[in-house]
């Protein structure tokens, strides 16, 4: 659980299975990589390695049988109709995106991720700490800027563009694409929680360029 959002009467809330707007909702998420190993076991029994998509259906499979167990409608990053997740995580835990476009934790730096929510009809506790401080504004150095070899953080925002056309070059395949995005490798801010080589890796290859 990496925090609780409630809506006001006036925000855009979704809406739960029954077509009533949810009246909280529980983010779910991972930090480090707290997911890569249940993962990789569960996708070596499944017949089909958990098809195309398979970080996705494991995060559905596991999250579903939560929200099944708790009366609660289940909604994913991967499913339409697309829920704000990086806003309510911000709104939850108080967190900013970094020049890369992640939400930076102060905590665990970039090594976190949001897989699923739980909505339910009702108000919720109000759970995990939300932060005050921001790392990227005390950070003089800005090592993810100088370390992307495409410069696609030059003007502190993230250039997709340039991003991707980099990872298409021979260069790209060599040093990104093999080894994980050399600018978020340089974030000084939770290194100790940094993901596992496999699962750098997976996400990596399951880019569509």
């Amino acid at each position: 659980m990496r925090g609780t959002l409630n809506f006001a009467r006036d925000d855009a809330a979704p809406l739960l299975a029954d077509g009533r707007p949810a009246a909280g909702v529980v983010l779910i998420g991972n930090i480090g990589g707290s997911l890569w190993q249940p993962f990789v076991r569960w996708r070596e029994s499944a017949p089909d390695r958990g098809g195309a998509d398979p970080l996705d259906h494991w995060s559905k499979v596991v999250i579903g049988e939560i929200a099944r167990a708790h009366g609660a409608t289940a909604y994913f990053p991967s499913d339409p109709p697309w829920q704000p997740f990086q806003q309510w995580a911000m709104r939850a835990e108080g967190l900013r995106p970094s020049p890369l476009g992640i939400l930076i934790h102060p905590r665990f730096g970039l090594w976190h991720g949001y897989r699923g929510a739980l909505a339910f009809d009702s108000a919720l506790p109000e759970g995990g700490a939300r932060s005050a401080a921001h790392p990227c504004d005390s950070c003089v150095e800005k090592p993810c800027v100088s370390a992307c070899p495409a410069g696609a953080l030059e003007r502190l925002h993230f250039d997709v563009g340039r991003c991707r056309g980099h990872l298409a070059t021979e260069a790209g395949r060599r040093g990104c694409l093999t080894h994980a995005c050399l600018s978020r490798d340089a974030c000084p801010i939770g290194q100790d929680f940094r993901y596992p080589p496999d699962q750098l890796h997976f996400h990596m290859a399951a880019l569509h360029l």
